[in-house]
């Protein structure tokens, strides 16, 4: 690793890499997509001898050096397009979530037990008459849905949107490279606030429709994460993109925060008959939210109408290539990839961690619902609770992970081992705790069902970034491998829990369920502790014959560092495409 060293002159250092004519190569990456951004670099150092300051020089005629400290923040264009993409996340994430909410109230559940001749199992084990969930009668949890969707087929329904999402990956980063990253995000946004409003008319018509049309869902908000990957790309000087999409994902979990109360609340007061509104009222929210991204939204700086000259020079100079003309082919080592057991590490714990994960977030409602006995109003916001905490652990995980290795208190391959080892772990346990609380002990079971979700925010300073530990020039297309693959769980494990729970919907299934899920858990967290690594791979060197990283990081004495430090560095979410 390639360091800057503190300078006690007052003249300016320039910093060169081996290879490059001046300045600096520098390799940063987010998690699901590899940038490299080459620039010139000038490092001024105080009279006590800290570099605290970057200063960005313009290339072409008019050359001119940037402070960024000079550079409006609050009040630009690129706070401005982090903004409108943070509610473009929420959107994403409230048509994904939606029906996990919706389906409970959609579902004739009681025509069902009677169908399987299961009414006497819920009843005796816990009946709604001898619990108070409920925030008010004792009969509101049960549910006067007019669709009578057996168990596998509501859980085909809920793990549809999936089989799309996996399909979207594929030809996300192709499109939004050659049409834009601005037109891709607005056009998928477009289509799936159209799908969202049909989803009431399709649901009364015929259960394959539904499916159809989440899998179009699916594809579509696939695409979401690359293009913006792709307007970040151009839009987010380096010293402040951990910050900005960082904020920009964040959109994801506030989504789901805010989708399953609200969709409680539509379920149960809402129009249309209560469950479509759940529909109408998220479709309706991401068509305006379309509108206005069409509208407001440049793709690049140099085309944006309302920003200031200072802005638009300060990004194009700080991520300006300095390419001399010279194009390097990239080869990519895939035997070696497909061979290296560091990347099956990562692979395995994506799926195993994306199985737990999915499971919950499809079924938490269910779960609350069949065994816990919540009215739907409160389903919907006991199931959010979960999600708060879980976005709190993942920013205080990825401080945790930064810290212990910054001191050397652990290297960075133990750091991964151990922050996987307890995101999976402990919420294993959690969830074979959980599978032994009935509905006469509700404030138990959603204190261990909070615990089982949010502690899974760990991982995230795990497996997540072990990427760019390993292969930074290839960062995104090991995450590309993994994330493919481990989207297949979340259309299995949905289906999983439908054919296991179909008879009673007992807590005795849920222990099942729960079960399975803690063992591929553990078994990930084996897997990864014995085959991960958080050193450089020799095939994914810049430069093989030499044998050395040149990944450089700056370190600044006013506090900078943490948003200079490649993506490795960091353990904040970016919410899985």
């Amino acid at each position: 690793m390639f360091q800057a060293r503190e300078y006690s002159n007052t003249s300016t250092i320039k910093l060169g890499v081996t290879g490059m004519r001046d300045g600096i190569d520098r390799q940063r990456h987010g998690e699901d997509c590899e940038e490299r951004v080459g620039k010139e670099l000038d490092l001024i150092p105080q009279s006590s001898g800290a570099m605290v300051k970057a200063v960005y020089t313009t290339r072409g005629t008019d050359r001119v050096q940037i402070d960024p400290k000079d550079v409006p923040f609050w009040f630009s264009s690129r706070l401005g397009l982090a903004i409108i993409a943070f509610l473009g996340f929420i959107n994403v994430y409230a048509l994904r979530v939606n029906l996990s909410v919706a389906i409970v109230c959609m579902v004739n559940h009681t025509a069902i037990r009677s169908d399987n001749d299961a009414s006497n199992a819920t009843s005796s084990e816990c009946s709604s008459d001898s619990t108070d969930n409920s925030t008010s009668d004792t009969t509101d949890n049960i549910l006067g849905g007019e669709l009578l969707w057996e168990k596998p087929i509501q859980g085909t329904i809920l793990g549809s949107f999936f089989w799309g999402y996996l399909l979207g990956q594929i030809p996300a980063g192709w499109a939004a490279t050659k049409f834009g990253g601005k037109w891709i995000m607005a056009s998928t946004m477009f289509v799936s606030a159209l799908g969202t409003l049909l989803t009431p008319v399709l649901a009364q018509a015929h259960y394959w429709a539904v499916i159809v049309l989440r899998i179009v869902l699916g594809i579509a908000t696939g695409m979401t994460f690359p293009a913006m990957h792709t307007m970040w790309g151009k839009w987010a000087p380096p010293l402040e993109r951990t910050k900005l999409i960082t904020f920009t994902y964040a959109g994801a979990q506030v989504g789901i925060v805010m989708t399953f109360p609200l969709s409680g609340f539509l379920c149960k007061y809402g129009f249309a008959g209560g469950w479509p509104s759940i529909f109408y009222v998220t479709g309706g929210i991401c068509l305006v939210w379309s509108i206005l991204w069409m509208v407001l939204v440049s793709e690049d700086p140099k085309s944006h109408p309302r920003i200031s000259d200072i802005e638009r020079d300060y990004i194009l100079g700080s991520l300006e290539s300095k390419d001399t003309g010279e194009t390097r082919k990239v080869h990519v080592p895939w035997l070696s990839i497909i061979l290296s057991l560091p990347v099956w590490a990562i692979v395995v714990a994506n799926v195993t961690s994306d199985w737990g994960a999915y499971t919950l977030l499809t079924n938490i409602p269910t779960y609350i619902n069949e065994v816990l006995k919540f009215d739907i109003t409160s389903n919907g916001l006991v199931s959010a609770l979960p999600y708060i905490a879980f976005w709190i652990v993942i920013n205080i995980g990825g401080w945790a992970a930064d810290f212990v290795r910054n001191k050397h208190v652990l290297s960075t391959g133990m750091t991964r081992k151990v922050f996987n080892t307890f995101g999976k772990v402990v919420p294993a346990v959690m969830l074979i705790a959980l599978g032994y609380v009935d509905c006469s002990k509700p404030a138990l079971a959603i204190v261990l069902l909070i615990l089982a979700v949010s502690l899974t925010g760990s991982q995230y300073s795990g497996y997540l970034v072990n990427h760019v530990d390993i292969a930074p020039k290839f960062a995104g297309i090991l995450f590309g491998i993994s994330n493919s693959l481990a989207a297949v769980t979340g259309f299995i494990s949905p289906v999983v829990v439908g054919v296991i729970t179909q008879k009673g919907q007992t807590r005795a299934e849920w222990q099942i369920v729960f079960y399975v899920a803690a063992a591929i858990y553990i078994f990930g967290a084996i897997f990864f502790a014995i085959f991960a690594s958080g050193e450089l791979q020799s095939w994914a060197q810049v430069d093989p014959t030499s044998g050395k990283d040149v990944e450089l990081t700056v370190s600044a004495a006013t506090g900078e560092d943490d948003d200079m430090l490649v993506a490795k560095q960091n353990g904040t979410q970016i919410p899985k495409a």
